[in-house]
């Protein structure tokens, strides 16, 4: 068969029973949306060619995560030249940074990326302090904005963001417009600093000017070495947890979502995305192991693809929050409470849109376990009193 029919991938799956990682080699075939799975180290089939409509061809990029019959495998290398040309010569990674005078439109803005067939393959809401924002902003030290700049990107919340796609650096600039928000308005009236912008300060956000600038800036917020970057902005207290589940993600409803519970009034004090594997998808879960039929289905769900997770921050958030996301069945919600999350995102009772907290009283307790480190995605606490990191070991 000619490599022309199929495009390769060296992945990682790690095994939570042995604690290892096992590599695999991973073939697409998009013609039929078939796959077949090679085991590296006992160098024998792992899986026959077998159809399997989960995967498409935009999921096949190298640092992505797909889901392969329940085993989350991590895209590491590209498995052969043609795959390598096909899929990823013109694949990028850039900074999209939001300043703090855009970040209640988030929403607005993750919809120009996604109109733009970029993908958001990583996300944190944080607040810098002065020196940190100095650090970053260090090239521009000698110039007469300098102090005016960081005094503003560190006067409040700021949503850092990793994004990837064909010649991401100048599409994700290009979508920002000139830095001068006023000559955005006369030059690229489509534009996000056209739209959002008041001048060349509060001009919406920042992007790369580089690949080497966007290495440099992406290893700032989200490093690959031992570190966490600037911590997330959650409060922990008056506060619920939302999580937007992998379909809504990988469907393209972020921005619609949270431009839904910012229209609705609810203040989003913290935001971060995450990656869950199936061994810690099934802990988290675990309440409603024998209570509800699609708890299988549900883990399968959350484990699928990145998800991103909210602290919603108010008055009496827990209760008026989850009867926002509306009845866990999005027919019904559709029926009894058409404007409600879920009435409006879902599809079924495992696809449907969001999960909010349960109880009240565990508002801050799942917020407050929030967290992100070099090897854990998610920290959650379910509604039984027992903290536990979702972790890949």
């Amino acid at each position: 068969m000619s490599c022309s029919d199929r495009f390769a991938f060296l992945t990682e799956w790690y095994d939570p029973t042995a604690a290892l990682l096992r590599r695999y080699q991973l073939f697409y075939y998009p013609k039929d949306s078939s796959v077949e799975m090679f085991d590296v180290k006992n160098q024998r089939i792992f899986l026959r060619r077998t159809k399997y409509d989960d995967i498409h061809q935009e999921d096949l990029f190298v640092g992505n995560r797909v889901n392969v019959f329940s085993r989350q495998l991590n895209l590491i290398e590209y498995g052969d030249q043609y795959t390598a040309n096909k899929l990823g010569s013109k694949k990028e990674r850039t900074l999209a940074l939001i300043k703090p005078d855009v970040v209640t439109k988030i929403g607005d803005v993750l919809e120009l990326i996604y109109s733009s067939n970029l993908i958001v393959t990583k996300a944190k809401m944080t607040k810098l302090t002065w020196s940190q924002a100095a650090d970053f902003y260090v090239e521009h030290q000698s110039k007469p904005f300098f102090n005016n700049l960081v005094q503003f990107v560190s006067s409040g919340p700021v949503v850092a963001m990793e994004v990837m796609g064909d010649e991401a650096v100048s599409l994700w600039r290009g979508l920002l417009g000139p830095a001068d928000s006023a000559v955005a308005r006369r030059e690229a009236p489509q534009s996000a600093r056209a739209q959002f912008g008041t001048d060349g300060i509060k001009n919406v956000g920042h992007g790369s000017d580089s690949l080497a600038a966007a290495a440099r800036e992406l290893e700032f917020f989200f490093p690959s070495t031992i570190g966490h970057g600037p911590s997330n902005t959650a409060i922990y207290s008056d506060c619920t947890c939302c999580i937007i589940k992998p379909h809504a993600m990988s469907e393209g409803l972020t921005g619609k979502i949270l431009n839904s519970i910012s229209a609705a009034g609810f203040e989003i004090s913290a935001l971060e995305m995450f990656s869950v594997d199936r061994a810690n998808a099934e802990e988290f879960y675990e309440v409603y192991k024998g209570v509800v039929s699609e708890y299988t289905s549900m883990v399968t769900e959350l484990c699928s693809g990145p998800c991103m997770v909210l602290e919603i921050h108010g008055t009496d958030t827990p209760q008026t929050f989850r009867d926002f996301c509306g009845p866990a069945d999005p027919e019904i919600a559709r029926h009894l409470r058409p404007t409600t999350l879920r009435a409006l995102y879902g599809k079924d009772r495992v696809k449907n849109a969001v999960h909010c907290t349960d109880l009240p009283e565990d508002g801050v307790l799942e917020v407050g376990g929030i967290s992100v480190t070099h090897s854990c995605t998610l920290y959650a606490l379910t509604s039984a009193p027992t903290l536990f990191p979702l972790c890949r070991a």
